[in-house]
Formats: C-alpha cells, sequence, structure tokens
C-alpha cells in the first residue's frame, strides 16, 4: 500500500482557512457546553478583565494577565481533547489511560495556579493601595 503524506491529504486555501475558524469555534462552544471547569475560568477570565478596567491597570500588566488567561484557557481546552482521545481508543480502566487523563488535568491544575499567582502579582497592589490606612 503506498503511503500517503499528509501534506497530500491537507488542502490548502481560503476556504480551508475558514473551514478551519468554523471548526475551532465548534470546539469551543462544545467545550463551553460540556466543560465545567472552562465555564469556572470563563467567569475568572471575565472577573481580571472588569477588574484591570477598574483599576485602569498598565499596559505591561494587560499583557501579562492576557498571556496568562490565554495560556489557561488554551490548556482547559486541549485537557478534554486528550480526554476524548483516550476514550476514543479505549473505555477500559487501563492504567495508562488514567495517566493520560490524569496528567492532562494536572496540566490544567497547574496553569490554574499559575494563573492566580499571576494574578496576585497584578492585583493585589491595587488592593494594598485601596486598602492602605
Amino acid at each position: 500500500m503506498p503511503q500517503i503524506s499528509r501534506d497530500d491529504i491537507k488542502k490548502k486555501g481560503i476556504m480551508r482557512f475558514f473551514r478551519s475558524i468554523k471548526f475551532s469555534i465548534e470546539g469551543l462552544l462544545y467545550a463551553y457546553r460540556y466543560e465545567q471547569s472552562l465555564w469556572i475560568h470563563g467567569v475568572a477570565t471575565i472577573f481580571s478583565i472588569c477588574l484591570g478596567i477598574i483599576f485602569q491597570i498598565k499596559l505591561s500588566e494587560w499583557a501579562i494577565v492576557f498571556i496568562a488567561l490565554g495560556v489557561i484557557l488554551g490548556m482547559e481546552l486541549i485537557n478534554p481533547a486528550i480526554e476524548a482521545t483516550v476514550d476514543l481508543v479505549t473505555f477500559e480502566h487501563h492504567p495508562l489511560a488514567k495517566i493520560a487523563k490524569d496528567c492532562g488535568s494536572a496540566a490544567s491544575f497547574i496553569m490554574s495556579l499559575v494563573a492566580l499567582v499571576i494574578g496576585l502579582f497584578v492585583f493585589a497592589p491595587y488592593f494594598v493601595e485601596i486598602f492602605k490606612m
């Protein structure tokens, strides 16, 4: 059987670009519909943006906040992709399946903690200033 390269399968062009955007939006809608943790991070994102507006944070702080938010939301999208892939391969309670799912979840958890610490670094000085006597 002749081997087909990925380049032969992939179509290029503007329509492929628009289909890719459509698929990305479908993935986002799926995740927001079925992944509770994405909702939690979505609320945290809105809260962070509101705090940034209220405190009028600097442009460099906005950049740091948006990088942290983007990384955690991206990680929260990768985690269900890992879980779905594992479920596609096996529904058995296999030790390797558990490792894959647990590590995907752990990656999201670690990035959540990192985002929380970044949020504290950015917003804590503003809260300290408000409650300073």
